[in-house]
């Protein structure tokens, strides 16, 4: 069992490379074994790609070899007709005679069709190698398809004295609590996740663009809560860099279960994953909700005295980390 986690842990490996660019289909990764020597590895291409399976097994360079190799997967092989064929198909008619699955699919077209479909043709099947570390790692996918919504981040930053925003300011646009490096790192966290959310005070008092721009990636879905249509087309966040779905009453009834109701709507776009980068109000409306999965709280190295107090959070941290003088904390929804 040792070597299939040698394995499977290479799976996972590779498959963060497909991060922010394959939903709504998972970030699968795949590897080809023969003879101890990895022949064939690869991951899900951007959506509407190719999977991981078709990837790997098209890098192999001699395919007569397959028939004695066995193929790695952090998830269960598909065996339905999408965008492309199924794999489970693919791995048949390539006579690959060992198959070792990270964890099942739990996607109803799937959810153990897969396996059946393997081991109906032949194929030995190990399910199960290293199935905590795959569940984490397709935690995006298994929450959309088993909670019916998206994987919900967190994200703010506070002062020292728990401030999240100036009272008032002059100018709009944001005023920074965290450093630049701290702000980078934001960005590369938007490039993975396939949507950003934020309220109407947001957008009015900083006029966001909520891109990438300072990270090379995918720019995410902009989600706006506008309950009474209040913003005009000449804020950033409408230009074309990036799609931005506005939610007003028209969408949801914002006098109840508001966090719920946004949730149900992203899940009916296909939205897997999302970050809360609105302002107290809004974080907090999920917060009481307790719809949320990761919160990741930056403590800048300032203050203000007074001003917009952070949401009221009374989690344990799992993880603290400093980037230069700022602090990072992380806060999983147990």
């Amino acid at each position: 069992m040792k070597i299939h986690e040698k394995y499977i842990k290479r799976c996972i490996e590779i498959a963060k490379n497909g991060l922010g660019t394959t939903a709504p289909n998972p970030m699968v990764g795949c590897v080809i074994v023969h003879n101890n020597k990895i022949i064939g590895e690869s991951y899900t291409s951007p959506y509407g790609g190719n999977h991981a399976e078709v990837n790997a097994i098209e890098s192999v360079t001699n395919k007569s070899i397959l028939s004695e190799a066995t193929l790695y997967v952090t998830l269960e092989p598909c065996s339905h007709f999408g965008k492309t064929p199924p794999c489970s198909d693919l791995i048949i008619n390539n006579h690959i005679p060992h198959v070792v699955i990270g964890t099942i699919d739990t996607h109803s077209k799937v959810a153990g069709k897969g396996i059946e479909k393997l081991k109906a043709a032949g194929c030995k099947v190990t399910v199960g190698v290293l199935e905590d570390a795959c569940k984490e790692h397709h935690k995006r996918f298994f929450t959309f398809h088993d909670k019916k919504r998206p994987y919900i981040i967190l994200k703010w930053a506070e002062t020292q004295d728990g401030f999240i925003a100036p009272k008032s300011k002059i100018n709009q646009q944001p005023v920074w609590i965290t450093n630049k490096l701290s702000r980078q790192l934001v960005h590369k966290w938007r490039s993975e996740e396939q949507a950003i959310l934020v309220g109407t005070n947001t957008v009015i008092e900083d006029n966001p663009s909520l891109t990438v721009r300072d990270w090379t990636g995918k720019n995410p879905i902009r989600i706006v809560l506008d309950k009474t249509n209040k913003l005009s087309k000449d804020y950033q966040i409408f230009n074309n860099d990036a799609e931005t779905i506005v939610v007003t009453n028209n969408e949801i009834d914002y006098t109840s279960h508001v966090a719920l109701q946004i949730c149900k709507l992203l899940h009916y776009k296909d939205i897997q994953s999302v970050i809360i980068e609105g302002g107290s109000q809004t974080l907090q409306t999920f917060i009481d909700e307790n719809l949320w999965d990761e919160a990741r709280v930056f403590i800048g190295n300032t203050t203000f005295t007074h001003g917009i107090k952070a949401p009221n959070f009374k989690k344990k941290q799992n993880q603290e980390s400093s980037i230069l003088e700022d602090s990072l904390i992380f806060f999983i929804n147990d």
